[in-house]
C-alpha cells in the first residue's frame, strides 16, 4: 500500500480485483508491525483483520461487495469498544478490566460496511489532553518532523500518526475540545469533528457527555465523506461539491490569531487569498462569542473539566490515582471545585451563547480560521517541565474548543507549513447540524486550501 493512498484510491483498486483485500491486510498488518514507532498501536487486531479482509475478498471475487469500504483497513481509537479487546482509554488503570463483549455500534456499522479493523491506537489518557503525550504507552511521534521528536497532538495521538505516517488510510478518534482537529492539524492530514449527536456513542469511553463527538482522520475531505456515510448506514454518500463561487466564509478575528506564529498566519493568509482568487466570499468579522466563552471558563470553570472530574471522581481520590498520568490528574481534579451552581451556570450560558452565535453569522456563512496558532512542538520540553505542559496545552486547545462549547462541527485541511516545515491546518466550522453543508463546502475547496488547485 502506498502510504499516500487514499480511502477512495484504494476503493479503486479493490472493486476492480487489482489488489486483494487479505494482500492489502496483511501489508498493513506488516507494516505496522515493522514501523520505528511502536506507540502508535496499543493493540493489534491481526487476527481480526485477517477474517475481515478475507471475507471481503470472498465477496468482492464472487460480485456481491458491501460497496465502496470494503476491505478498507481503519483503525480506531482505543475507546471504541471492539469486541474480545479491552479499552483501556489510553490508562494503565483500565487494563485490568473485562474484554469488551461486542463492538460499539459505530464499529459495528462500519464492520457491516466491509471495512477492516486493524488496530486500536494509543491516546493521551482518558482522553484529557490535546497534546498526546502519554507516559503509560509511550507518545507517538510526528512522522512530519525533520529535525527532532515533536507531539503528535491528542488526544487522537496515534490515529493522527497512523495515518500520517501511511500505516492506515483511515482512523477513528473522538473530540471534546480538539481531539481530532488538534492531530490533524498537527500531522498534515485531513479530520472531521461532526457535530454532537451524528452517530451513536454507545461503547466508547466518554470524556465529557455534554462535548464529547466522533469523527474520521484520513487523507482526504472525499474519504471523511465516505466514511461518514457509512457511520450513518447509508450505502453511498448523499454529499455533493457546493459552486466555489456561492460559498460564503467569514474569518474570525476574535482569539484566534492571538499569540499565533507567525507561519501559521503566513499559510493561513496564502490560503485564503487562493480562495479569494478562485471565486469564494471572504468576510472578516470579530466575534464577542467567542471571548466570552473564555470569561464563562474563566468565572464557572471549564465544562469538560466539570465533567471529567464527576466521571473519575473514584479514581482520582483512590488507589489508581498513583497510576495515572499526574498532570491528567491534576487537571481532571481542578473540577472539584466546580460547584452545582457553577455548572448550572455554565449549562445556561452555553445555550445562550449558542443562540447569540447563530445570530451573529448571515445563512450560509462557514467560519474559518487557523486550526492551531502554532505548529506542532517539540516533545522533551514538554515532558520536562509540567508549567509548560500546561501552558502549551491551553494554547492548543483555544482554537478548537470553542466549536466543541457552541456545539458546531468542524474539518480541518492542510493549508500549508509554518516553523521547521510543520504542517499549518486551517479550520472550517459551521453551526450545530450543519455537516452535510460543511462537507460539501470542504470538498469544494479543499485543492485551493492545500494548494494545489
Amino acid at each position: 500500500m502506498d502510504g499516500n493512498m487514499s480511502v477512495a484510491g484504494l476503493s479503486v483498486l479493490l472493486q476492480s480485483s487489482a489488489l486483494d483485500p487479505v494482500e492489502l491486510a496483511q501489508t498493513v498488518l506488516d507494516k505496522i508491525a515493522g514501523y520505528k514507532d511502536q506507540s502508535i498501536f496499543t493493540e493489534v487486531l491481526g487476527e481480526r483483520a485477517l477474517y475481515e479482509a478475507r471475507a471481503a475478498s470472498n465477496r468482492i471475487r464472487s460480485g456481491r461487495s458491501l460497496g465502496l469500504l470494503d476491505g478498507i483497513p481503519i483503525a480506531w481509537k482505543d475507546l471504541f469498544d471492539t469486541q474480545g479487546s479491552v479499552t483501556k482509554a489510553g490508562s494503565v488503570v483500565l487494563s485490568d478490566q473485562a474484554p469488551a463483549k461486542q463492538d460499539a455500534p459505530v464499529v459495528k456499522v462500519l464492520a457491516n460496511a466491509g471495512m477492516v479493523s486493524v488496530g486500536r491506537t494509543n491516546l493521551s489518557e482518558f482522553a484529557f489532553s490535546g497534546l498526546g503525550i502519554n507516559p503509560h504507552y509511550g507518545t507517538p511521534h510526528n512522522p512530519m518532523s525533520k529535525d527532532e521528536p515533536r507531539i503528535p497532538g491528542g488526544s487522537s495521538s496515534g490515529s493522527a500518526v497512523a495515518v500520517a505516517a501511511g500505516l492506515v488510510p483511515v482512523a477513528m478518534g473522538t473530540d471534546t475540545g480538539g481531539s481530532i482537529r488538534i492531530p490533524v492539524a498537527f500531522n498534515g492530514i485531513v479530520g472531521y469533528k461532526a457535530t454532537r449527536g451524528r452517530y451513536a456513542m454507545d461503547g466508547i469511553f466518554p470524556l465529557a457527555s455534554s462535548l464529547d463527538s466522533l469523527g474520521p482522520l484520513c487523507r482526504t475531505v472525499q474519504d471523511a465523506i465516505w466514511v461518514d456515510a457509512a457511520m450513518r448506514g447509508r450505502t453511498a454518500p448523499e454529499i455533493a461539491r457546493a459552486d466555489v463561487r456561492g460559498i460564503k466564509l467569514v474569518v474570525a478575528e476574535t482569539i484566534v490569531f492571538e499569540d499565533a506564529e507567525a507561519g501559521v498566519v503566513e499559510a493561513f493568509e496564502q490560503a485564503i487569498r487562493r480562495l479569494q482568487a478562485a471565486g469564494v466570499t471572504v468576510e472578516r468579522r470579530a466575534f464577542p462569542v467567542f471571548a466570552e466563552v473564555f470569561e464563562l471558563m474563566a468565572r464557572h470553570g471549564a465544562l469538560v473539566t466539570a465533567e471529567a472530574f464527576a466521571l473519575h471522581k473514584e479514581r482520582l481520590f483512590g488507589d489508581a490515582a498513583a497510576r495515572m498520568d499526574q498532570r491528567v490528574v491534576a487537571r481532571a481534579r481542578l473540577g472539584e471545585k466546580i460547584a452545582m451552581t457553577d455548572y448550572i451556570a455554565i449549562l445556561e450560558a452555553r445555550r445562550r451563547l449558542i443562540g447569540q452565535f447563530k445570530e451573529s453569522l448571515n445563512p450560509g456563512e462557514l467560519i474559518v480560521h487557523p486550526t492551531l496558532p502554532h505548529v506542532a512542538p517539540a516533545i522533551a520540553p514538554l515532558v520536562a517541565d509540567d508549567d509548560l505542559f500546561f501552558k502549551i496545552n491551553g494554547k492548543t486547545l483555544r482554537n478548537t474548543l470553542i466549536g466543541n462549547f457552541l456545539d458546531g462541527c468542524g474539518v480541518s485541511i492542510p493549508c500549508g507549513t509554518g516553523d521547521a516545515g510543520m504542517p499549518v491546518g486551517l479550520l472550517l466550522s459551521g453551526q450545530t447540524g450543519e455537516d452535510e453543508r460543511l462537507l460539501s463546502a470542504a470538498l469544494s475547496l479543499e485543492s485551493l486550501v492545500r494548494g494545489e488547485a
